[in-house]
């Protein structure tokens, strides 16, 4: 149940996002959700996508070097404290989130992606406490 995330390394200057997207578009490659998080002269774009492996093929003939990371996505109810119940769960078992952002899917549900030490450990301790891990086939409506 982990999804495969790309994280482009840019140079923080304008146009660099647009590029990056834009290689995705002309590629017939839809962004399901994406961050941004930057330094003083890097950024680094975090993006899903269902065919990761032809968006990493066609970001690296383009000369963008990313980087693949295993990450866990998180059914979060749309309700105050939705989300602060699920860090109860993993603060209680020691696991340790690197970062994490968040999406509203169609449905109207919350996705809170993770990106864990420990995603394993991570996922087992959260569906043993009933919380829902999204997959590949509800997230992209693949197999």
């Amino acid at each position: 149940m982990k999804l495969k995330q790309l994280s482009l390394f840019l140079e923080n200057k304008p146009g660099n996002v647009r590029k990056a997207c834009r290689t995705l578009a002309d590629s017939g490659i839809n962004i399901e959700t994406m961050a941004l998080a930057d330094t003083e002269q890097f950024g680094i774009l975090r993006i899903l996508v269902k065919n990761w492996e032809r968006a990493k093929q066609e970001f690296e003939k383009n000369g963008v070097v990313v980087k693949v990371s295993e990450v866990v996505a998180l059914a979060v109810e749309h309700r105050p404290g939705g989300l602060a119940d699920i860090l109860d769960v993993l603060d209680e078992a020691g696991l340790n989130i690197e970062y994490m952002y968040g999406f509203f899917q169609k449905t109207g549900s919350a996705v809170i992606v993770f990106r864990f030490d420990n995603p394993d450990a991570a996922i087992e301790k959260l569906q043993s406490r009933g919380i829902r891990v999204i997959g590949n086939n509800e997230l992209f409506g693949t197999n």
